[in-house]
């Protein structure tokens, strides 16, 4: 019989940096469904229609039958720092190197592989973040770290800086602990943000958020209110993670290569982003995630910057 024990060395083994288990069956009563839904009534979520589905309201629409949530941690932090030059912009660090979800979707169907091999009865669905599940709640129910006031998940071991992955499988495994919040009364994340997105603590406004406009936002301009402050941010923002105690106290440096930082996605000057082709942007990014980013995005991006 399949053991909780067996499960966490295994996912150790393939490179999975935390893993930790929750009871898919137990109705948790941490508030994490009626803040969804507060948080949505809102309109907080703006024009991100996918954070509606109904698989993130219940896992079990998602997968019937699971009993347990396997959920895993990748840590990609690297010793690199962003540029202060304002010449140059910054790229978040999860953007900086090879796309993550590829890195962790190989690890993830290796781990479904094995899991399923131990008994002919065992099915199981592996998520990475583009999956409707919510992955921080389970997170922190499977005791990896608790969502902080910035609405990221804080590790004790690595800081925010970790990727989330979920493995769901149909048998029942010895749960973790849920983990403990311990931001206490810091409010570093909140101060320091330059476009007040976090409207009170562990919620954030997307309509508000530098990283949200930079990456989801497809309109010819950005609102007044964020290309003003954007502090040279093209492609995401890290502000909130870079102030946190965690962070500066407890980041490591990443065992997994691919997540260092591509040359150009270091720092690259805003004057040449501002012009650069279809054609250079679609090599830039080739196998990262900022392929997600449009060229007339960061084409946008980088002139809001240069005028600001």
């Amino acid at each position: 019989m399949l053991t909780s024990s067996q499960v966490k060395q295994k996912a150790l083994e393939l490179g999975f940096h935390k893993v930790g288990i929750a009871d898919a069956k137990k109705d948790h009563q941490d508030g994490a469904q009626v803040n969804l839904e507060k948080w949505l009534s809102l309109s907080y979520h703006d024009n991100l229609a996918w954070m509606e589905n109904q698989y993130r309201r219940n896992i079990r629409q998602y997968m019937p039958d699971v009993a347990s949530v396997i959920v895993l941690a990748t840590n990609y932090y690297t010793e690199h720092q962003h540029c202060q030059d304002p010449n140059f912009g910054k790229i978040s660090r999860y953007g900086w190197g090879a796309d993550y979800h590829k890195i962790i979707r190989n690890k993830l169907k290796q781990f479904s592989l094995w899991l399923e091999a131990q008994d002919q009865n065992i099915k199981t669905r592996f998520c990475v973040d583009t999956s409707p599940l919510q992955e921080k709640a389970w997170a922190q129910r499977a005791g990896l770290g608790w969502i902080a006031k910035n609405s990221n998940l804080i590790t004790r071991e690595y800081g925010s800086w970790v990727f989330l992955s979920e493995v769901l499988i149909n048998i029942s495994l010895k749960a973790d602990l849920p983990a403990n919040n311990h931001c206490g009364t810091c409010s570093k994340c909140i101060d320091s943000c330059p476009t007040s997105a976090i409207v009170e603590p562990y919620v954030i406004d997307s309509s508000k958020c530098i990283a949200y406009h930079t990456i989801e936002n497809r309109e010819d301009q950005l609102p007044s209110t964020i290309s003003a402050k954007l502090e040279q941010w093209v492609a995401g923002c890290d502000i909130c993670q870079d102030v946190c105690p965690w962070n500066q106290s407890f980041a490591k440096v990443t065992d997994i290569d691919g997540f260092n930082p591509y040359p150009e996605n270091l720092s690259p000057k805003l004057s040449d982003l501002a012009t650069i082709s279809d054609e250079q942007w679609q090599k830039q990014t080739q196998g990262s995630a900022l392929r997600r980013i449009k060229a007339t995005m960061i084409r946008r991006n980088a002139r809001a910057n240069l005028r600001s």
